[in-house]
């Protein structure tokens, strides 16, 4: 009996260390396959973060862009600095123009502040612009200090062109001016060539200040210096400038007057999820808590598991 008992508590202990050696080796099993898809995943990661860094820095150094916002002494902390925090930083040359120089720091351009002035502080600031910085970028983008900008989809857009050629971009709008113009709000670029066109227009008389709406008479400008309005929209004709707020755009409406802005449009304009690009370049109307909600929509907020469901470059 006291034999069976011996034996009993020997294989007992046998038993038990087996059970124990191959549960730790599948929890061993268990968390060396966990690290190495942690691992794998975190990997993964740090090479697409590292994939989308190098095409920005790559778009960067081909498409140099200056942006020169247009601003006022008023408008430095509520708008202007909300700017500079967000897409402003993005810009390879940027730079605040306004009526006199602050510590902001600003750009004074000897010019009145209103809404009348816009003209003449456009006119001035690229003249500015061509005499001090012409040879700091291949693209000049004018944008107001109340528009949100995504410098990369700017980039990208006008990597498909020459900055020596005569182009203008923007959200096209068709009245007053026989070949259009581009929205001011929503914000617009000129080409090296379209800005060296201007300043002669200026200088030789052939363009004039007879206009006290800023993108008008940029537009008729453009036109007598025969620059090209370019068309910036996507591969599937969506807007990539909007002048308005995104909430403008993407909620489908019922039948209704169109508003002005549409009215305007030089396309055919679409609501509803249509109406935007998804490499969208511009947002106007846009205030300091819309500005940094843009930032993290834009640059930090992905949903989990979600992999980006199309790339233009890949149907080059």
């Amino acid at each position: 009996m006291r034999r069976f008992k011996q034996n009993f508590l020997f294989l007992s202990g046998v038993a038990v260390s087996i059970f124990l050696t191959i549960t730790y080796s599948h929890v061993q099993k268990t968390q060396t396959s966990s690290f190495v898809r942690i691992t794998r995943n975190i990997s993964t990661v740090k090479h697409t973060v590292a994939q989308n860094r190098n095409a920005t820095l790559d778009l960067s150094q081909k498409v140099r862009v200056l942006c020169w916002v247009m601003t006022q002494p008023q408008n430095l902390q509520s708008r202007t600095q909300h700017v500079h925090a967000t897409w402003g930083k993005r810009c390879d040359t940027i730079l605040y123009m306004t009526s006199k120089d602050t510590d902001f720091p600003t750009i004074g351009l000897n010019v009145s502040e209103g809404r009348n002035q816009l003209h003449w502080k456009t006119i001035r600031a690229f003249q500015y612009i061509h005499k001090h910085h012409l040879d700091d970028a291949d693209w000049f983008l004018k944008a107001d200090d109340d528009t949100f900008v995504v410098l990369e989809n700017l980039r990208h857009s006008l990597s498909k062109h020459s900055s020596e050629d005569p182009l203008y971009f923007g959200r096209r709008f068709k009245p007053f001016v026989a070949q259009g113009y581009m929205s001011g709000g929503a914000g617009y670029v000129l080409s090296k060539e379209a800005l060296r066109r201007f300043v002669k227009g200026f200088a030789d008389g052939l363009c004039t200040h007879n206009t006290e709406l800023e993108d008008v008479g940029m537009g008729q400008c453009m036109e007598k210096m025969k620059v090209e309005m370019g068309d910036s929209r996507d591969m599937f004709g969506r807007q990539v400038f909007h002048p308005y707020p995104p909430g403008n755009y993407l909620v489908r409406q019922l039948r209704r007057p169109r508003p002005w802005y549409l009215i305007y449009d030089h396309y055919i304009p679409v609501e509803g999820p249509g109406c935007c690009s998804d490499f969208a370049i511009s947002f106007h109307y846009i205030n300091a808590v819309e500005m940094h909600t843009l930032e993290y929509y834009t640059y930090h907020l992905r949903p989990y598991g979600y992999k980006y469901r199309f790339n233009p470059d890949d149907l080059k």
